[in-house]
């Protein structure tokens, strides 16, 4: 019986959607490879159409969308772009979400509430999806809300680098803006090297989204230098009563470090007139001028992006990225 033998070659393609072009770009330049061009416009009435201008058959294919504002819009566009590459072949596809969306809807508070993190895990999947990649979700069970590998990339390094390098020598507390966050600020404690954990306990209303009540700090804060770590940074009323708490008692100074600035409004008015002296995010999401603090250090994920993608397409281990953490 004849056989046709083909050389098993391996083609990596990357495609931005229209989010945050600029940071499917600067993945590009630390892999080597640009993003593939294509047509994407609205039609009038607000439909949007996506069409890659080179073939992408057989491709291992990797779609950057930044889910900024107007959230909605760029993920129908994600999965426009994913429809698109499934019908034009690709050989594998995998969705590169720097920013989960709807992320801190995963799950039911109430009776008759939507678990959307999962719904968006669902379309994803429905449209062809076969590989999710994002940056610090929310919570890390939203990993299991898509079937499928999910890769779990975390800032923490490049936000504790810079933090180590610029507060070296002054005793730091890392402080955990509320009770859900404290794993996360665990984590952060032995990255440091051991310093002190603090908490803010707060309250919030369930029937009114964004609005937080801080109620008192538990930990040593007095003389120190304060470290605020969240996954993200919305209208910015929880890092600011944490930063306001923080002040009446005695800390020295106080510093964010954040993975995604969503900063909407009134964020940059209420940072602004908070006590921190400065706020360290990563570029997961666009800052608009209009959005920039002078206190504001924003770091590049483009490398740690680039990494993953390139261990993802040489079939590697993302997991040792970060040694081991998941």
């Amino acid at each position: 019986m004849g056989s046709i033998v083909a050389e098993n070659r391996k083609s990596l393609m990357l495609f931005s959607g229209r989010g945050f072009p600029e940071l499917a770009k600067e993945i590009g330049e630390v892999l080597g490879v640009a993003p593939t061009p294509a047509d994407s416009y609205d039609f009038a009435n607000g439909e949007i159409f996506v069409r890659f201008k080179d073939s992408v058959r057989g491709s291992d294919a990797f779609l950057v969308q930044s889910v900024t504002h107007g959230v909605n819009t760029w993920v129908m566009e994600t999965l426009i772009m994913v429809d698109a590459l499934k019908r034009g072949s690709a050989k594998r596809i995998t969705v590169v979400l720097p920013f989960y969306p709807y992320a801190r809807q995963d799950k039911k508070h109430r009776g008759r509430e939507p678990i959307s993190a999962r719904l968006v895990a669902d379309l994803l999947k429905t449209a062809g999806a076969n590989r999710i990649l994002t940056v610090d979700l929310h919570t890390a069970q939203i990993q299991g809300f898509f079937d499928g590998p999910v890769d779990h990339l975390f800032a923490m390094d490049i936000l504790a680098e810079y933090v180590e390098r610029k507060y070296a020598g002054r005793p730091m507390t890392v402080v955990a803006p509320d009770s859900g966050r404290v794993r996360v600020a665990e984590r952060w404690t032995d990255r440091l090297g051991g310093c002190p954990l603090a908490f803010i306990h707060k309250t919030r209303d369930p029937l009114k989204p964004n609005q937080v009540v801080a109620n008192r700090v538990v930990g040593e804060v007095e003389g120190r230098v304060c470290l605020i770590v969240d996954d993200m940074i919305d209208t910015g009323g929880t890092i600011a009563k944490a930063a306001d708490i923080l002040k009446k008692s005695g800390a020295a100074e106080i510093v964010v470090a954040s993975t995604h600035a969503l900063l909407s409004d009134p964020a940059t008015e209420r940072l602004k007139n908070s006590s921190i002296s400065e706020i360290v995010v990563t570029n997961t999401l666009p800052l608009p001028p209009e959005k920039q603090l002078d206190n504001l250090t924003v770091l590049s994920i483009a490398p740690l992006l680039a990494r993953a993608i390139r261990e993802v397409f040489d079939d590697g281990s993302v997991t040792t990225l970060f040694g081991g953490l998941s």
